[in-house]
């Protein structure tokens, strides 16, 4: 990581070993050795460890949002096609060597106590995804485009949960077989603007 700042580094040593390990079960001392820096230096640049889960977070975001999103757009040429793509993205992610479920999960599951700046990273997230799925649902002439980006968004949810839970990839084309139907009902063939 040569070129990278000690800030972006933690970012992404930590993000590792969060999505490896989970956030409880890795330690402050682990990131500091694996990042190959002082704890001066973290302090210096996050007051806490949730303060470096939220950076971890926001940062994951950003990178994992727009690729997904890219890879659903060059996966498909229509929005209604794309809303399928959705699934066929999921599912490559989830047949990868890094695939440890979804981070934001996670997150909500170590940290579910009340509304927290880590639960409020998490909701943004998700929102932000499913308002991508409005984006298509509406761009693919959906009658009612809120409807079906929550059905989709919930598909997606299960796809990946039954993914991580039960190591089995094929959830997305379960979720995908699942989201045809949904898709027929809201956009019937021909329905696309």
């Amino acid at each position: 990581m040569t070129g990278v700042s000690k800030r972006e580094r933690l970012i992404a040593v930590a993000a590792d070993l969060f999505a490896r390990n989970g956030y409880h079960a890795t330690g402050i001392d682990l990131i500091l050795e694996t990042a190959g820096v002082a704890k001066k230096t973290l302090y210096s640049h996050f007051r806490s460890k949730e303060e470096l889960i939220i950076a971890v977070l926001r940062h994951h975001d950003s990178v994992f949002r727009n690729g997904f999103m890219r890879e659903v757009e060059q996966a498909a040429a229509t929005p209604r096609e794309r809303l399928l793509a959705i699934f066929d993205v999921a599912e490559a992610w989830f047949r990868g060597d890094d695939f440890y479920g979804c981070m934001f999960i996670n997150a909500v599951g170590e940290y579910s106590l009340g509304d927290t700046p880590i639960r409020q990273a998490c909701k943004e997230f998700k929102a932000l995804m499913r308002n991508y799925f409005e984006k298509l649902s509406r761009d693919a002439g959906a009658a009612h485009p809120e409807q079906l980006a929550d059905r989709l968004a919930l598909l997606l949810e299960g796809a990946i949960v039954t993914a991580q839970v039960s190591q089995a990839p094929e959830a997305a084309k379960v979720a995908r077989d699942a989201a045809a139907v949904l898709i027929e009902l809201a956009i019937p063939a021909g329905g696309e603007t």
